[in-house]
């Protein structure tokens, strides 16, 4: 049976569309109607004209039934017509309302999932879902209409030939139902192959150079046909369900019409019926499976669509892990954060930050470092509030950053990674990103203050020049540049670098640092280093290790310390 509280969900979608839906199902009742005339029509004239030779009616009946035929083809284009457009429509809120609730997620809920799978929610699924809410509104309709029509007809025309025509509906309909239920199990799975597929392809375009670098596309290929198999296989396991639905239904179909045929045509020897009404009779039974088959077909497509249904409303009811309820906006700041005593959990039982106690003061400079592992950029991921505490609590100006908005929190940080994402359009574009309210003069200052308005300049078009997806056209010190810019443009109070400088060589890692260095005046700086040289002048040095601060002070009293810190140093500088 079909889930009714899900489908329901579903067709609220429809709403905003209800005239236009409305205008395309009377469309389809009335070229259902014209159809269910049809066969009226060739029983009169077999009974009536051609029994009385009479050319008059002839002319007539042939006449009205041209303009019916016409009629029924402009019905049949606004019925077409109008559920494509409804259907487009509602596909388009339907992606809205997925992406929206996206946005919203935090950034766990992408880090568990594979971005192929994402991206199949607002693809694949979507598209299997307008089948249930459009396509099939209009099928069903017209079907049923033809079924019940059908079954008016052949009841007023002959009710004992019609009983032995419905001796085979239920065996019909039981097994309708049981291919659907299966339908709906195998389509979940057959969504899920799909999502796989978009996943592989997604990982393996992005990491094309390394595929390349190690010469493994015959391996790549394998595990693409693996993906394509398993896609297939579950495929033919639907196909499997719907091959042996109409075979089904055409067997019990002509068993009865078989049955209609001889006690039919006994009838009409009898004198008890006419030529023209067994005619008649013979073409709404020879028609019903018809419809019976394209109903059992609605079916099955509905709960192909419920299975995609679940995956996205799973999306869409994902709670975000961090919950933004009552949050009212943080003022202008001066950038003083604390931590007080966090506690950090990825998953249940796996602690990557046990009791961290910092502060920072406004303008302060504060390095984050230890091996890898030891939580460093999770703390940076704190402070914007990517993910919330386990335990304790982070204050920015003593406002604990639960109780602010996310927008006016995130509008107030600035971030810098170490893998610069810049965004397949002009280099303009994406330092804009950082104030889409920004004028030209903003953006020129912002890139000459990053180091980069000089290459910019030299560039074909200028700041109009395209760079590419992931900005594949610039030098990575390029894109680190753009992206300073795009800091710098926004104009943050507290800002976050995860060692900007590391992937680069060293003139364009002496052309960033200064970029950086200016970026940094008079803000609230947390940097993450790997290159101890270049936190040698923070106004405080947090050691972390296993999830933990072992130490913290400035460059030569860690140095001094003969600590981890000490160690560390002593290692980079093999001295």
């Amino acid at each position: 049976m079909i889930d009714t509280p899900l489908y329901l969900r579903v067709l609220r979608y429809i709403k905003p569309y209800n005239i236009v839906i409305a205008t395309a199902l009377v469309c389809s009742v009335l070229a259902s109607a014209v159809n269910l005339y049809i066969p009226q029509i060739i029983g009169n004239v077999i009974d009536e004209v051609l029994a009385t030779k009479d050319t008059t009616t002839l002319n007539l009946i042939t006449a009205s039934a041209i303009v019916l035929i016409i009629l029924q083809g402009i019905f049949m284009y606004g019925q077409t017509y109008l559920m494509a457009y409804a259907g487009q429509k509602i596909v388009i809120d339907i992606r809205m309302a997925i992406y929206r609730h996206l946005q919203q997620l935090s950034l766990l809920f992408f880090e568990t999932r594979p971005i192929g799978t994402v991206m199949s929610y607002i693809t694949n699924d979507v598209a299997a879902l307008q089948v249930a809410l459009v396509n099939n509104i209009v099928d069903f309709v017209s079907n049923a209409i033809m079924l019940v029509g059908s079954i008016i007809f052949l009841v007023y025309i002959d009710w004992k030939l019609s009983l032995l025509m419905f001796v085979t509906f239920p065996f019909i309909l039981y097994t309708i139902n049981i291919s659907g239920n299966k339908l709906r199990t195998k389509s979940r799975t057959l969504q899920e192959r799909a999502a796989d597929i978009t996943a592989f392809l997604q990982e393996t375009v992005l990491a094309i150079r390394v595929i390349k670098s190690f010469s493994r596309e015959s391996y790549e290929l394998e595990r693409f046909a693996h993906e394509n198999n398993r896609n297939f296989q579950a495929q033919m396991k639907i196909v499997q369900v719907m091959a042996i639905i109409t075979p089904i239904i055409n067997i019990l179909s002509t068993i009865g019409i078989t049955a209609i045929i001889w006690f039919g045509g006994h009838e009409v020897i009898n004198g008890s019926l006419t030529s023209g009404s067994l005619i008649s009779f013979l073409i709404y039974a020879t028609n019903l499976p018809t419809p019976v088959k394209r109903l059992s077909n609605v079916y099955g497509d509905i709960q192909r669509a419920m299975a995609a249904a679940q995956r996205i409303f799973e999306v869409i009811d994902t709670e975000p892990e961090v919950n933004v309820r009552g949050a009212k906006d943080l003022p202008s700041i001066d950038g003083y954060v604390t931590f007080n005593n966090v506690t950090f959990e990825y998953e249940q039982g796996k602690t990557v930050l046990t009791d961290i106690y910092l502060e920072a003061n406004p303008g302060e400079l504060i390095a984050l470092v230890g091996p890898s592992g030891a939580g460093k950029t999770t703390i940076a991921n704190l402070i914007p509030r990517f993910y919330d505490p386990t335990e304790g609590s982070i204050t920015i100006d003593n406002t604990d950053i639960r109780t602010v908005t996310l927008q006016s929190l995130r509008e107030q940080i600035g971030i810098v990674p170490q893998e610069t994402m810049l965004f397949n359009g002009t280099i303009y574009q994406n330092i804009v990103y950082g104030n889409l309210d920004a004028s030209k003069e903003d953006v020129i200052a912002a890139a000459k203050v990053a180091n980069a308005h000089e290459f910019i300049m030299e560039m074909p078009k200028g700041y109009g020049t395209p760079i590419g997806e992931r900005g594949a056209q610039l030098s990575g010190g390029q894109r680190q540049r753009i992206a300073i810019a795009r800091a710098v443009l926004k104009n943050p109070r507290i800002l976050i670098l995860d060692e900007a400088t590391s992937a680069l060589d060293t003139e364009s890692e002496a052309l960033v640092q200064q970029a950086l260095d200016r970026l940094m005046i008079g803000r609230t700086s947390f940097v993450i280093a790997h290159r101890l040289s270049t936190v040698q002048r923070a106004n405080l040095i947090i050691v972390m290790e296993k999830g933990k601060i072992v130490e913290y002070g400035d460059h030569d009293a860690l140095v001094k310390a003969d600590g981890l810190y000490s160690k560390l140093y002593r290692i980079q500088f093999n001295s």
